[in-house]
């Protein structure tokens, strides 16, 4: 089985950490993952995506075209993305800064209130990626929520681990939206 995962939002929203975290997830799991990322010359406020790619078997290109999931953090996002987003494919939306419906009638869509649950309910705006992540999780079953924590207490140690308590409780508030 092998999954192809776009992650898309503007830099500084923590995109790029959404897609790290799944690919250390797969490894820790004995899959096989790629993770390009890809951001705009403005780095904060610019454009950012990555592309993850988390196989059971051997990944021949790090490319998707043609995506299985998408999780869109913003409206330029969703406008970039969701044709690229494959047929049956899964598409995550942040339903805080997105206030349009996507125009494909063809895949299973995922809206929850990110930065709504990030500020109001795990005490810290900037973790609204952290809700998209356990968004995903819970909607695709990809990766263990297990897994995903252990690689953000990684991610989050040393200087950073002020922010873990945050960032746990809005991969958990996330979950809890879609289940």
């Amino acid at each position: 089985m092998e999954e192809k995962i776009v992650s898309a939002g503007f830099g500084g929203q923590g995109v790029l950490l959404i897609g790290k975290l799944l690919a250390l997830a797969g490894m820790s799991e004995g899959k096989h993952v790629s993770w390009v990322p890809s951001y705009g010359p403005e780095m904060r406020g610019g454009t950012a995506n990555c592309t993850v790619i988390i196989s059971d078997e051997e990944i021949s290109s790090p490319l998707a075209p043609t995506p299985d999931t998408i999780i869109v953090m913003n409206k330029p996002s969703l406008e970039a993305f969701e044709i690229q987003l494959k047929k049956g494919g899964l598409l995550v939306m942040n339903s805080s800064l997105i206030d349009v419906k996507t125009k494909r009638s063809d895949v299973k869509v995922v809206s929850i209130p990110a930065n709504d649950l990030a500020e109001k309910n795990a005490g810290n705006a900037k973790s609204a990626n952290m809700a998209m992540l356990g968004a995903y999780i819970a909607a695709s079953g990809r990766v263990k929520m297990e897994s995903v924590q252990k690689a953000l207490m990684e991610e989050m140690a040393g200087a950073k681990e002020k922010f873990l308590p945050a960032n746990l409780k809005a991969l958990e508030l996330g979950a809890v939206q879609v289940k």
